[in-house]
């Protein structure tokens, strides 16, 4: 096998510049694998607190009538209300904080992804850092003033900027780590955003409980606290980035075989994204996300609607509850998302690691397939009554969404090699945007619809699982067309002088070692994610456990 390894061959550059060069980052002989994925955790884990920035709705739309809020002048223009101060904002028009984040994510992912290829993940974090923390700190200071175009701006645009960047910027750096096990390192890394929120959320609610006083609820305070929180852990991970050499492969005959396995062309995305594979895979994601984030944006409303009192053990319909039952249920809702919360993150690296032994496009078929099955049955389990078995659908259900999340970066780098999978992963995250867009907007519209049509609540919801059921069929059917790359698009010669930046080939590269044991780093690194995952992820089981008493 040929000895390669990457080499700056440029003029001197400023210090700065210099301390995130890519060749700053490559590992010397022995270093040990396995402290890349803390780092990548580290990352994850506040970028991650997207999904659990709802915490923050209901407080912010009381910041000035309080718990009664101070509902706008119906006559009051869309523009009026992004900067006014004399009345609360709508839960309607904060939650557009939530779409704005998956929107800039995807665009800044395909946008830059061609960038993390050249400069490598170490500047690429750094800014996502910048980004995501500094949007924080914007959105703390637009809650001060109570702005809600800087909430938009600064969390919204800002930050989802840092969310797109701050989220491949891992993934590709694990990929090329573990050649041997490309499901199972992306699964490491997209865990990580999945369990941001677990962490995320209840930390937040109690920093608003601290902080809340008499002139005030504590939010500004709490997102501003977050942002610091948030800086360290990120500035950690960043700095805690390493790339192999190029051509680097693990030891081992175990390890060596599995790289064999997966050995494919190199294919440079200005070609990969104008194949027929690339939009095949667009789609398998778009709609395995479409259908899982609709549910997900619904699951709470969907079992309080639909089994009513039958979750306090009374035969009563949704109408019939009083305001006490109501809240009951809704305590009872909450458990059961943060539930759905931890089956997401589970699912993340447990299909990804499936992956690994039955392939990418098995894994994807047993998603299809058996998602298919779950949609179709979950009217006939809501018809007969049964929560518990309703409950467990849901968790297999979302663990699939979160599972394809963490499966299609290794089926990019199977497909299209593992050169330039950043930027490919990149510009396939726009199918994320699109079904940010798309799922809520499906499933909320057709409730709406069959509610202005008379039909009960607890019914409102078969005709929308039959049609997510028939978007998993039509991905199923995406994922069996997909076919390796034909060899006619392998990169040429140009172009793998063009994937590698700054560099040039070094013949004398060490291209495989017996990694260090570098026990007390390890330790340290795993302690410092694995304490706040496992303290969120125990906060969420003490909620589920109320919901099964």
């Amino acid at each position: 096998m040929a000895q390669i390894n990457e080499t700056i061959t440029t003029p001197p550059i400023s210090p700065l510049g210099s301390f995130f060069a890519k060749p700053r980052i490559i590992a010397k002989p022995g270093f040990n694998r396995w402290l890349v994925p803390p780092a990548a955790l580290a990352v994850h884990l506040c970028i991650g607190m997207a999904y659990g920035f709802s915490v923050y709705w209901l407080p912010m739309s009381q910041l000035i009538g309080g718990s009664e809020p101070l509902v706008c002048p119906v006559d009051m223009s869309f523009w009026q209300q992004l900067v006014t101060r004399s009345c609360d904002w709508k839960i309607s028009m904060l939650g557009w904080t939530y779409t704005l984040f998956f929107v800039f994510l995807g665009c800044s992912a395909a946008l830059w992804g061609s960038w993390l290829e050249k400069v490598g993940p170490r500047l690429v974090s750094f800014v996502a850092t910048l980004c995501w923390c500094g949007g924080l700190l914007l959105s703390a200071v637009a809650i001060y003033y109570h702005q809600l175009w800087l909430l938009w701006l600064g969390a919204g645009v800002i930050g989802g900027i840092g969310l797109g960047l701050g989220y491949i910027s891992p993934v590709s750096t694990l990929l090329r780590w573990f050649p041997d096990k490309r499901g199972m390192a992306a699964g490491m890394a997209i865990m990580g955003f999945g369990g941001g929120a677990l962490v995320g959320a209840p930390l937040a609610n109690w920093l608003m409980n601290f902080f809340a006083d008499a002139t005030g609820n504590g939010v500004w305070q709490s997102i501003l606290t977050l942002s610091l929180i948030y800086a360290l852990f990120m500035f950690c991970g960043t700095f805690g980035y390493r790339l192999p050499p190029l051509g680097w492969h693990p030891s081992g005959d175990k390890a060596q075989k599995a790289v064999s396995r997966n050995h494919t062309i190199q294919v440079h995305v200005s070609v990969a994204w104008r194949t027929p594979q690339f939009w095949l895979l667009w789609l398998v994601l778009w709609l395995n996300v479409t259908a899982g984030i609709g549910l997900l944006g619904m699951a709470s409303p969907m079992l309080q609607e639909i089994f009513a009192g039958k979750l306090l053990s009374l035969d009563l319909a949704w109408q019939e509850l009083n305001d006490d039952q109501l809240r009951r249920i809704a305590t009872i809702a909450a458990g059961f998302t943060g539930l759905l919360s931890l089956f997401n993150i589970v699912g993340r690296f447990f299909w990804a690691s499936v992956s690994d032994a039955c392939g990418r496009k098995m894994t994807f078929a047993i998603i299809f397939m058996l998602g298919a099955v779950l949609y179709g049955s979950v009217p006939l389990i809501n018809h007969a009554g049964y929560v518990t078995l309703f409950v467990c659908a849901f968790c297999v259900i979302i663990s699939m969404y979160g599972g394809g999340f963490a499966t299609i970066p290794a089926y990019l780098a199977d497909i299209f090699g593992s050169q330039m999978v950043g930027a490919i992963h990149g510009r396939l995250l726009t199918a994320w945007s699109a079904a940010g867009i798309s799922g809520p907007v499906l499933v909320n519209y057709l409730r709406e619809y069959q509610l202005a049509q008379g039909i009960a609540p607890e019914n409102v919801y078969d005709i929308t699982l039959m049609v997510l059921t028939g978007l998993l069929v039509i991905g199923f059917i995406c994922n069996q067309l997909v076919r390796p790359v034909s060899e006619k698009h392998a990169m040429t010669q140009e172009q793998q002088q063009q994937a590698k930046g700054m560099y040039t080939v070094n013949k004398d590269a060490q291209l495989t070692w017996e990694a260090r044991p570098s026990y007390a780093l390890m330790t340290l690194s795993w302690i410092a994610v694995g304490i706040p995952l496992l303290w969120g992820m125990g906060m969420t089981l003490r909620q589920a456990v109320r919901f099964f008493m």
